[in-house]
């Protein structure tokens, strides 16, 4: 089960904000070739199997395949590169063109060759990687290029990916002045990097390396959750980032955030290949991101997208309705998902509201739930398609029953709230009333017990003010609280 994402909230993201998300990726881009065969015999020339070659395919690495992965989950993409003037760069092209990514903004160096890196497969393994290209820095004219393409998407994109592989085309001019523009312009920028010092990524809004590239920057072996953490907030307190995520291959990632470290195991059953995997999670993350997910929430979508990534063979994309299915699978929407903060409930408010649900808020103590508390939550339910319920925290609930009170700690009761299936959400609010909350929730409907019969309900009027409706639920007799505090204390007189 998860931990922060919402399975009705992630699938409405996905196919209605995904499609909407624009990308630029620029960075190092990459041919991947498979051969693809069986091992039939061991070479009597060496100890090195025998390959019988059944397919060659091609695919887009690198940049290109983060691109790939945002294609596949519908996001509108640009792809910013260097390609030399070979016929490998027209395989790429063509790649590039089947997975609905245009090629306008590549860049042709005559003095480079493109990046290809051919894999043999046997029996479902890689056996060996033949890797071709140059490394040397791109020269002033391609660099600057690649700056204008660059700096021309920001007023046209959400968010950007730097994909660096070291090739030699992120420079540290290019990575210089591109990061202050960004910045400028507020567009979050995350970073895939292969380079050993991050210094020249200060400027970027987080970073995602892999642990052999994390144990490379720091120069030490990581193992445990607390390596992995200690790991991520060097990088942050060093190059100042926002954000901090290290994928871990089959243990999952680890994200520092602020300050605040979550370790997300893999959501992976079988792990059959872990290439591609930090470009999978990169292009989720940007999405979930862009789409209004928090930080925590994305890297959740994105740890459940590398999952099913890593059990394919070869640099395959996931595909929305892979990553549909595997949110359907792990059914997610627990009793904890829905005891949301207020910015998370407004999300899910704007949702609820375009699918044209009417949508109630009721709120109190609930200290000790009873039938009578069920009861009434159960009518409440029956007059809208959403119940939303306004929590007293426990400092609010002793200002007003006194410093006995309440006898169940807050967050268990927002659980035990929660578990209900007449409940949508539980929110808790530190002030004595909820009047905040209703003006920032604007409920069709606002419900309270009957005993307000006469009373001013608080909220009431600003509920009329835009058409809303206030209803009052009679109680169950003799149910409450306070009488069962008070049997509880007669029992316990009555046993001394």
């Amino acid at each position: 089960m998860l931990k922060f994402l919402n399975k009705t909230l992630a699938q409405f993201l996905i196919q209605e904000k995904f499609p909407k998300v624009k990308v630029a990726v620029i960075g190092d881009l990459m041919l991947d070739r498979y051969v693809w065969g069986r091992v039939s015999r061991i070479s009597p020339e060496a100890p090195v199997p025998i390959i019988q070659v059944e397919r060659k395919t091609s695919c887009l690495g690198g940049a290109g395949n983060v691109a790939c992965n945002l294609a596949a989950l519908g996001c509108q993409v640009h792809l910013v590169g260097v390609v030399g003037a070979d016929f490998e760069a027209s395989i790429l092209a063509e790649e590039m063109q089947l997975a609905n990514l245009s090629t306008d903004w590549l860049v042709v160096d005559s003095t480079r060759p493109t990046t290809v890196k051919t894999r043999i497969i046997g029996k479902s393994q890689q056996v060996v990687r033949l890797d071709e290209e140059s490394t040397e820095l791109v020269n002033e004219d391609i660099e600057q290029r690649l700056l204008d393409c660059s700096l021309a998407l920001l007023d046209n994109v959400d968010v950007v990916i730097l994909s660096d592989y070291n090739k030699g085309v992120l420079t540290d001019n290019f990575l210089k002045i591109f990061l202050h523009k960004s910045k400028l312009k507020q567009i979050p920028v995350l970073v895939d990097p292969k380079r050993k010092d991050y210094t020249m990524y200060i400027g970027a809004t987080a970073i995602t390396p892999n642990r052999s590239e994390s144990e490379l920057s720091l120069n030490r072996t990581l193992v445990s959750d607390q390596d992995f953490e200690i790991a991520a907030r060097e990088f942050q307190r060093k190059y100042a980032f926002e954000a901090v995520l290290i994928t871990r291959s089959e243990q999952g990632i680890t994200l520092l955030h602020n300050a605040n470290v979550h370790h997300l195991p893999s959501q992976s059953r079988e792990v059959f290949d872990v290439s591609g995997a930090g470009d999978c999670v990169i292009a989720t993350l940007a999405a979930a991101l862009s789409a209004g997910l928090s930080w925590a929430e994305a890297t959740e979508l994105a740890n459940l997208s590398a999952g099913v990534t890593i059990q394919k063979v070869g640099t395959t994309p996931v595909r929305v309705e892979e990553l549909l299915q595997v949110l359907e699978q792990e059914g997610i929407g627990s009793a904890n998902s829905k005891v949301l903060e207020l910015p998370e409930l407004m999300r899910h408010i704007a949702i609820w509201r375009a699918e044209g649900k009417m949508v109630a808020f009721t709120n109190g103590c609930f200290d000790l739930l009873h039938v009578g508390h069920v009861t009434y939550l159960d009518k409440a339910k029956d007059m809208a398609d959403i119940l939303i319920v306004g929590l007293n925290t426990d400092l609010s609930v002793k200002r007003l029953k006194g410093s006995e009170r309440p006898i169940t700690p807050e967050l268990d009761r927002a659980r035990v709230l929660a578990s209900l299936s007449s409940v949508d959400a539980v929110v808790l609010f530190n002030e004595d009333t909820p009047i905040e909350l209703i003006r920032a929730i604007k409920p069709n409907l606002l419900i309270k017990g009957a005993d307000y019969q006469g009373k001013e309900v608080v909220g009431s009027e600003f509920v009329h003010s835009y058409q809303g409706r206030v209803e009052l639920i009679p109680f169950v007799e003799d149910r409450s609280t306070t009488s069962i505090v008070q049997k509880l204390r007669r029992m316990s007189s009555h046993t001394i």
